[in-house]
């Protein structure tokens, strides 16, 4: 499971990072989404297959590090707004990615500092450098769950241990629900995670998309080429169909728009990647 950002979180780690601080199970002969994501932004953590796929993709969809940079502002609006203007204090960050600057606890504690992080991942290379770089102010407290989105009734139950689910909790899943291909099953995740988190708790989510209107048409032929030439799988899905995710929940304005132009300054464009931060009533 991989994550942040429409197709993966990353950005350049710190400098003496190398893929090769990484265990030795990782698997370099094939392009991983992690590295290439890494590649798109200017980081040091890749190979020469994840250059060779990153460029190929980007030629085909240039929009792509457009998309990244976009994602990467929307988490650090909403965030901040979670934090200043809401008053949440506790994320459970669903797809970690590898670690970066400004990751979620560092926006939140720079806020409130008491805040409790717990990142969820189980990419053994976002795993090596996670628990280096993933620190704490002394108020609050960052944890770190090597687990699948696949199995959210683990997650839930392994961030008991950092967080208090009798009390509002920002579930952020940037760029993860579309690696999980099933629509149906993406539904489910999202119900049973939210389901175990109080009233006034928070869904953060982007999702990469097809939609013409926004651009997003590239995606499709993008993502057929690296389903056959790379790992994890990955899909697109409609607007509407990304909408569904908020059944049940309250969307915050401006709603579902491109993550672009989520409470961002006027005139910003739109990328082919909706986000949305909803509140459960």
């Amino acid at each position: 499971m991989t994550a942040d950002n429409a197709w993966e979180k990353g950005d350049d780690v710190s400098a003496g990072d190398s893929p090769t601080a990484g265990p030795a199970r990782l698997n370099t002969s094939v392009a991983h989404n992690a590295r290439v994501w890494n590649y798109w932004i200017g980081g040091k953590d890749n190979y020469e297959v994840d250059q060779g796929v990153g460029e190929h993709v980007a030629g085909m969809f240039p929009v792509i590090r457009e998309v990244a940079r976009a994602d990467r502002d929307f988490l650090g609006r909403a965030v901040r707004f979670l934090t200043a203007e809401r008053g949440v204090r506790q994320f459970l960050d669903v797809g970690t990615g590898l670690p970066t600057v400004d990751n979620t606890h560092e926006i939140a504690q720079r806020i409130a500092p008491e805040s409790r992080i717990v990142y969820v991942d189980n990419d053994p290379i976002v795993l090596a450098h996670a628990r280096s770089l993933l620190t704490s102010s002394p108020e609050g407290v960052t944890d770190y769950i090597d687990a699948d989105v696949h199995d959210p009734d683990a997650i839930v139950r392994r961030a008991v241990d950092t967080l208090d689910l009798d009390r509002p909790v920002a579930v952020m899943m940037l760029g993860i629900l579309n690696f999980v291909l099933d629509t149906d099953e993406a539904r489910d995740i999202v119900r049973r995670i939210m389901a175990a988190v109080p009233s006034g708790s928070h869904l953060v989510l982007t999702h990469p998309t097809y939609d013409a209107e926004v651009g997003g048409e590239g995606n499709i032929a993008a993502m057929e080429f690296w389903n056959a030439n790379a790992t994890p799988p990955i899909t697109a899905r409609s607007g509407a169909e990304i909408a569904s995710f908020l059944d049940g929940l309250e969307p915050v304005e401006p709603g579902l728009v491109p993550c672009s132009q989520w409470r961002a300054e006027p005139g910003a464009a739109a990328v082919p990647q909706y986000g949305a931060v909803a509140v459960k009533p």
